[in-house]
């Protein structure tokens, strides 16, 4: 380090004595090198040099790392808190369950895509039963399936109970996506789809159904069968309602039964 010290003083030392040369002649030696500014070679501008060629300078593939891990991490733990029996995460459960059937607007999102971009969106398996366009379709709501109403809306506040015949068809009142499609208690055999305002109409106590979990669904499409009543097996009856928001509204309100 300290020849390197003197042989920087004698290069000064020298165009010193040059000093009484002609400016122009020997002008670049009037030019201190960074060298003999600083005693030291010019850092690069990034430290620990340059960013890899074709990589942004912002970004750090630490952080980008540690974000797919924990994003990693999470689903790891709700894969093992649903398929854990232990009533501990009962409450997680329910609150998982409860943001993407209910608080995630699958429907919207889907409508939104196809208005912005005229296809739908390649996760959302389209229905092969109806393949009206969604341009097309009326805004107004059709009946699930004819039937006479044997338990009206004032009795549970929630939906209403319909009488039809045995095995009739039941059809989606509105097209949008299938965000339930199992069982539900006291409601059996349950479909629950998800519309592009928001709202929801549900389809209970069905002998089977016939689509699938976050299905897309247009109006009027096929959603299950009729159950046998529990008075005869000649009539079926099936459960219908709809949601707005958190509130339930009395179907009857939008259409109307025989």
């Amino acid at each position: 380090m300290g020849n390197r010290a003197d042989e920087i003083r004698k290069r000064i030392a020298k165009r010193k004595k040059m000093g009484n040369s002609s400016p122009s002649e020997h002008s670049s030696y009037f030019l201190p090198t960074d060298e003999e500014r600083y005693g030291m070679e010019r850092q690069a501008s990034f430290e620990g040099g340059p960013p890899p060629e074709g990589m942004h300078p912002l970004f750090k593939k630490e952080t980008f790392m540690l974000k797919i891990l924990g994003a990693g991490i999470m689903v790891l733990i709700t894969a093992i808190m649903f398929k854990s029996p232990s009533p501990v995460f009962n409450e997680a459960k329910s609150y998982v369950t409860k943001t993407m059937d209910t608080e995630f607007q699958f429907a919207a999102i889907s409508t939104w895509y196809e208005d912005q971009f005229g296809k739908p969106l390649a996760l959302l398996p389209a229905s092969d039963t109806d393949k009206e366009s969604a341009s097309t379709q009326s805004a107004e709501y059709v009946r699930p399936a004819s039937g006479k109403v044997v338990e009206n809306f004032k009795t549970n506040g929630q939906g209403i109970m319909l009488q039809t015949v045995l095995g009739e068809d039941v059809t989606a009142m509105k097209g949008g996506l299938i965000i339930f499609a199992g069982k539900r208690d006291e409601l059996g055999n349950t479909v629950v789809i998800q519309h592009a305002d928001q709202s929801e109409s549900w389809y209970g106590n069905l002998e089977s159904i016939d689509v699938k979990q976050y299905e897309k669904i247009e109006k009027g499409s096929l959603v299950g069968k009729v159950s046998s009543s529990s008075q005869d097996d000649a009539t079926g009856e099936f459960y219908f309602a709809i949601k707005m928001g958190d509130e339930f509204i009395d179907p009857i309100q939008v259409m109307s039964f025989d």
